[in-house]
């Protein structure tokens, strides 16, 4: 299972860097995880955006959301054939205006999943949690087959007990880390120091800082997180960065 970071922010594109987006392959299957701003051109410069088999958004908010319009322009209008059509796009059920836009026309197709749900994507079997946000969100455990490598993305949340379970054993734990440690309450995203014990509390083997700040300095985010992750590893999001799990 092959990670791709597409884009790494939360909140608002910076310094020609996406919000989140991640490339997620197993074989010749291909999943795009979350499509936030910029995700479609970051896409086009590693793959051809006709060569997906699914999409699958966490939550609704436009840092992971926001390319998907661009998306469905881009099967509809862009010539030649699709591997998959209509391309189905999982997305969550409890916003129902927002799940009913995953389809357009006959080009991509909303398919919905709920908390207790299991999904089989071609080699990959993803569960949920739903996290602890100002709107619905979910956490997304991905085992691939054959190998049981595991990958745990908590999306969009503030820390809370379930999450560690949630995260148990994962090859690879991408953790929303928009604070650093001394952040002020009210918090709905981890801090730094919350991101490196949940990987520890899981037994995670690595752990990656991901929907990261603009404006802290990331050098300390990682060192913060480090120091509560213990022998984790502790690495940040980057543009350049492919992750074979």
């Amino acid at each position: 299972m092959k990670l791709t970071i597409l884009g790494y922010y939360g909140g608002y594109p910076d310094h020609g860097v996406g919000t989140s987006a991640y490339l997620v392959e197993s074989g010749d299957y291909r999943l795009l995880m979350d499509c936030g701003s910029g995700a479609l051109l970051a896409l086009e410069a590693v793959c051809d955006p006709r060569s997906l088999d699914a999409v699958l958004l966490t939550h609704y908010h436009h840092d992971h959301a926001a390319d998907l319009g661009v998306l469905q322009y881009y099967y509809q209008l862009h010539s030649g054939a699709k591997k998959v059509l209509p391309l189905p796009v999982y997305g969550h059920t409890k916003d129902p205006l927002n799940f009913a836009a995953l389809t357009f026309g006959d080009f991509t197709r909303g398919v919905g999943y709920t908390a207790d749900a299991t999904l089989t994507l071609g080699p990959l079997t993803l569960t949920f949690l739903e996290t602890q946000h100002p709107v619905p969100a979910f956490a997304v455990r991905i085992e691939e087959a054959g190998t049981g490598r595991v990958l745990v993305n908590t999306s969009d949340t503030r820390a809370f007990p379930e999450l560690a379970g949630f995260a148990k054993g994962a090859d690879l734990l991408m953790a929303d880390t928009n604070f650093l440690a001394e952040h002020p309450a009210p918090m709905w995203h981890l801090t730094s120091t919350q991101a490196g014990q949940l990987a520890k509390d899981a037994g995670a083997a690595a752990l990656l800082l991901t929907h990261l700040p603009q404006e802290s300095d990331l050098a300390q985010l990682q060192r913060e997180a480090q120091a509560a992750a213990g022998s984790v590893l502790v690495t940040l999001a980057s543009t350049e960065k492919v992750i074979n799990i």
